[in-house]
């Protein structure tokens, strides 16, 4: 039989995709006062996987990654893709967004992202939002499943979401070290 036991804390991370590089800054600021700072930002790379976000947000689209210092409860994702919704109104011009901001967490086994999308491979959570793991962690690091995208299954993500883990199990290291008092 298995024992409930309280979550583990997870990194939060979030994706920027936008045409309009200048409003990143802006965006991290406003997620920063609802998950803290961040503490790790990738470089800008062409997002070139899909047309889907061209009608709305034009073409030349590049994608962000960042992740947060502070590790975290995992119940706050759906509150955190709320604001992340209110902040692409915000950030948004004649009711067009200039800016998708996506927003999850990672852990030493997966990559969790949030949507308000339900589909068969999604879990409710919680205020209209869904978890999708999107990536799962090998003896290699995070690798992709059937319905990952493309971006995120493939180089330079892969990478960079790597080096966030290796961070990430080191926080959680210490912070397994302090709440055992050693």
């Amino acid at each position: 039989m298995s024992e409930p036991r309280p979550s583990v804390p997870v990194k939060p991370v979030a994706s920027l995709l936008t045409v309009r590089r200048e409003l990143a800054p802006r965006a991290l600021a406003l997620l920063a006062e609802h998950v803290g700072p961040p503490d790790m930002v990738s470089p800008w790379w062409p997002f070139g996987h899909s047309d889907y976000y061209v009608p709305e947000m034009g073409t030349g689209l590049e994608r962000c990654l960042a992740s947060f210092l502070h590790l975290a409860d995992p119940e706050f994702l759906p509150r955190w893709k709320q604001v992340s919704l209110r902040l692409e109104q915000a950030l948004s011009l004649g009711g067009r967004r200039l800016l998708n901001l996506d927003v999850g967490y990672l852990t030493g086994e997966r990559l969790v992202l949030a949507t308000g999308k339900n589909f068969r491979h999604r879990l409710f959570l919680s205020q209209g939002i869904y978890g999708e793991v999107t990536l799962v962690a090998t003896r290699g690091g995070f690798t992709g499943l059937p319905w990952t995208y493309p971006d995120y299954a493939g180089e330079p993500l892969l990478s960079w979401l790597n080096r966030v883990r290796r961070k990430y199990l080191w926080q959680l290291r210490q912070w397994r070290r302090m709440s055992s008092g050693a």
